[in-house]
Order: structure tokens, then C-alpha cells, then sequence
């Protein structure tokens, strides 16, 4: 049986209660990843070119710095790595994550939130940051989420 990481950015809080029924069901451990400057309302303004959310998305080699690290992140073979959807990909700072460690060969299951964006492109664009590892799945769940839908998704999972 193979040990696994729940670890999510959430910026509103939307995806923190997703990864929380997902460690859960999947008697993982959970990483909340923090960046080191939270975001402010203001910053979130997707209407906003110049909101920080809007620059850092327009910019893909931005890398928004993360407040704290998983010491024993080598323990590990499966990660659920979850965010919410900006912009049709994972936001910047899910770089920085899977930049900021190795994760050859360990499988990554991706989960996101939104009320209505699907992935898009973001696996593609996340193997970018993580070429070594082994992207296994992706699915995009919606803020009411059952537990029954979790379930589901996670036996289907390989890990």
C-alpha cells in the first residue's frame, strides 16, 4: 500500500474543504500549500488585468514563492495535488510546488476546482514543471462535491 499526500492551494477556501474529503477517503496525509504573500480580495479580481492573480497568469514563468516545505516529501509515492482553476490551468503557484521538489517517478493525481472551467490544458502544462514524475488522472469537482463522488474518483485511481 502506498503512502500518499493530499497537498492543495486553496486562495478562497473552496478547494481546502475538497482536499479535506479527499485525504480523508484516501487516509492520506495533507500539505495546505501557503503561498508567502496570501492573496487579498483585490488581488483574486479576475476582472482586473492588473489584480495580482491576473499578472501572475499572464506571466508563465511566474513562480509565486510558498511559505513552508514538506520536510519528508521522499516518504511519498502518490500525491493528489489540488488547486483551483484560474484561467483554464492550475495557477502559478502549483508551479513553484512541483518545481520545488523531486518528484521522479511518484505518481501525481490532479484535482481541481471550479464552478464551471473544466481543466483546459493544465496537465500538459504542469508535466512542464515535473517531467519525471507520473501524471496518473485529473478530475474537476465542483464546490458541492459529495464524499460518494470522491469515493468514486479515488477507486478509480491506481495508487
Amino acid at each position: 500500500m502506498s503512502k500518499k499526500l493530499v497537498a492543495y492551494f486553496s486562495a478562497s477556501g473552496v478547494t481546502k474543504k475538497t482536499a479535506e474529503k479527499i485525504a480523508s477517503s484516501a487516509k492520506a496525509d495533507i500539505f495546505e500549500i501557503v503561498p508567502e504573500q496570501l492573496y487579498t480580495d483585490n488581488d483574486l479580481d479576475w476582472q482586473n488585468s492588473q489584480s495580482r492573480s491576473s499578472v501572475e497568469m499572464q506571466d508563465k514563468s511566474s513562480r509565486p514563492p510558498i511559505s513552508s516545505k514538506i520536510e519528508k516529501i521522499d516518504e511519498y509515492d502518490a500525491i493528489l495535488l489540488g488547486f483551483p482553476i484560474w484561467w483554464y490551468v492550475a495557477p502559478t503557484i502549483i508551479n513553484t510546488f512541483l518545481e520545488s521538489y523531486n518528484f521522479s517517478g511518484k505518481k501525481i493525481a490532479l484535482f481541481a476546482t471550479s464552478g464551471m472551467s473544466g481543466m483546459g490544458n493544465t496537465t500538459s502544462e504542469l508535466k512542464k514543471s515535473s517531467p519525471n514524475a507520473v501524471f496518473i488522472a485529473e478530475k474537476r469537482f465542483a464546490s458541492s462535491a459529495s464524499q460518494e463522488e470522491i469515493e468514486k474518483w479515488l477507486n478509480d485511481l491506481d495508487i
